[in-house]
Formats: structure tokens, C-alpha cells, sequence
């Protein structure tokens, strides 16, 4: 029972990453997971229940490797590193997953489970860049415009190398990571 739940949910991401949610239909993740439309049902509530289960494990596997023995005595450089280079990780190892959580608009259908994880991360983000600002290694600017220049510069890239063949090796990665270093730090 747990391999076809899997499977759905396997199908949804990607078909969730080809069409996005409002274009993707019960029935096409049925085909894709080899599954009647009524084991959907048996094993989630609604289309919705799936996308939202698909968006926590997914954020909640990015957070812990972002996360995870994270250096929070060390000075905001170091700290803004470990980020970038955590988050690289996860976007190479898991592609479907980073294109799922970061290329399209959740809003719309995110249940209050999966908007607390969201704000979690955010305020983590945001807590972040205040302690930096205070010690003078950040840009003094909102909290969420350097967030912005940050993610905005990190999903472009990704985007880049997906669409325009750009391969995003150890050097480009240092050099992306430094140059958006150079756009926030004080």
C-alpha cells in the first residue's frame, strides 16, 4: 500500500513541475502513477492534500540540510555560505523538488500547515539577516528585499542552467555565491 502511495506522490511532483497544480488533473496523476483515479482518493483527500504533503516534505527536507549543524557563532560571510552552498546541494540532488518548491506559486492552495512551515523558514531568514545588520556585516534594507535579491538570484540560476545549458559546477556556484555576497553585505 505504502508503494502506491509513494508512486502518487512520486507522479504528482512531476507532473506538479511539468504543468503546475491548476494544470495538473487527478486522472493524469492516476495514469502516471499507474493507479485507478480512486486510489488517489484512498490515500489523499483531494488534489490538494497531495500538493500540500508534497510541499512540507520537500521544505521540511531542504530546511534540515540548510540547517543541519548550521555555524550560528560564525560571522555572517561564513553563515551566508553555508546557506548558499547547502541550498546548492539540495538543488542538484533533488531537481524535481527545487523546481517544485521554487518555480511556481503555491499561494493559492497551501493549507495552514504548510503556511507555518513557510513562515518558519522566513522568519528564520529574516532573524538572520537582522542579527548580521546589527553587527554591521549586512546591508541596512528590509530584511525581505535582500531575501528577494538572494532567492531571486539563486532560482535565476538554477532556471539558467536548466534552460540555457548552463552548467552550475563548484566554480560557478563560489562565483555566484560571492557575487550575491557582494550585493547584500554591508
Amino acid at each position: 500500500m505504502g508503494d502506491k502511495r509513494e508512486a502518487i506522490l512520486a507522479a504528482a511532483l512531476e507532473l506538479f513541475v511539468e504543468r503546475g497544480f491548476h494544470g495538473t488533473t487527478v486522472p493524469e496523476m492516476a495514469e502516471r502513477a499507474g493507479v485507478g483515479a480512486g486510489t488517489i482518493y484512498r490515500h489523499f483527500a483531494s488534489k490538494e492534500a497531495v500538493v500540500n504533503e508534497l510541499y512540507r516534505g520537500h521544505k521540511q527536507l531542504l530546511t534540515a540540510r540548510v540547517l543541519r549543524d548550521f555555524p550560528v557563532d560564525a560571522a555572517a560571510r561564513e553563515q551566508f555560505k553555508a546557506l548558499w552552498h547547502r541550498m546548492a546541494g539540495y538543488a542538484v540532488d533533488e531537481p524535481l523538488g527545487f523546481a517544485f518548491l521554487e518555480l511556481h506559486n503555491h499561494r493559492s492552495y497551501l493549507d495552514a500547515d504548510s503556511l507555518a512551515i513557510e513562515a518558519r523558514i522566513r522568519e528564520f531568514g529574516i532573524g538572520f539577516l537582522a542579527a548580521a545588520q546589527r553587527r554591521g556585516e549586512v546591508r541596512d534594507a528590509d530584511p525581505m528585499v535582500l531575501i528577494g535579491i538572494v532567492m531571486g538570484a539563486f532560482i535565476g540560476l538554477v532556471r539558467f542552467a536548466g534552460e540555457c545549458k548552463l552548467t552550475l559546477d563548484e566554480a560557478a556556484w563560489r562565483t555566484a555565491e560571492q557575487c550575491v555576497w557582494e550585493a547584500i553585505r554591508a
